[in-house]
């Protein structure tokens, strides 16, 4: 399996199929970060789709180890974009609860395959979307890019603009309030 980097190398060359397998690889876990930050998933797609097109059009020079990062960061500076521009139209409406919990936290609990996990698992996904959802959005962007999609705190500090320090420190000061929202929902233990 070929890494990003010699995918992205390969396209640049003319595969054109790998350009469609970083697109598969990546389009699903990026669709879920931009759904986090728009919360709208008909948005989220487009904005996708659109992150896409700069990447795979326009041909970037991308630093070795950085594909998912530089992704990452236009995807982000797309949204960006987009929410200013619903906000000046006033169509930006209050975040709307995703009903079956994709893509969000499926660590949560343990995967038996029982009906009861199954309930318990959704429930506190559930709880715990509720809870990034009541957090700082900069403490929620960061929990997202670390444990969400996988990112390092490099790729991270890049998406974001800031330093790696910053990133450790928004984790950390988002780590608190998500554990002091959970705990208002009643979940103590660890997630």
């Amino acid at each position: 399996m070929l890494n990003d980097d010699e995918l992205y190398k390969n396209y640049l060359e003319g595969n054109k199929a790998c350009g469609d397998e970083l697109m598969l690889r990546y389009a699903d876990s990026l669709t879920a970060y931009l759904n986090a930050f728009l919360k709208n998933m008909e948005d989220a797609e487009d904005l996708m789709l659109e992150t896409f097109t700069v990447i795979l059009v326009d041909k970037p020079k991308i630093g070795e180890g950085c594909f998912r990062a530089y992704l990452y960061k236009v995807a982000r500076h797309k949204a960006c974009r987009l929410w200013r521009k619903k906000v000046k139209q006033s169509e930006f409406f209050a975040p709307q609860d995703d009903e079956d919990g994709e893509n969000v936290m499926e660590n949560v609990a343990s995967e038996s395959g029982q009906p009861e996990d199954e309930f318990l698992r959704g429930e506190l996904g559930y709880t715990v979307r509720k809870c990034l959802n009541i957090i700082a959005p900069q403490y929620r962007e960061a929990l997202w890019l670390i444990y969400g999609t996988g990112l390092n705190y490099e790729q991270a500090a890049g998406v974001l603009g800031c330093s790696r320090k910053r990133v450790d420190n928004l984790l950390l000061n988002g780590r608190r309030a998500l554990k002091a929202e959970l705990a208002k929902e009643g979940i103590t233990h660890n997630v």
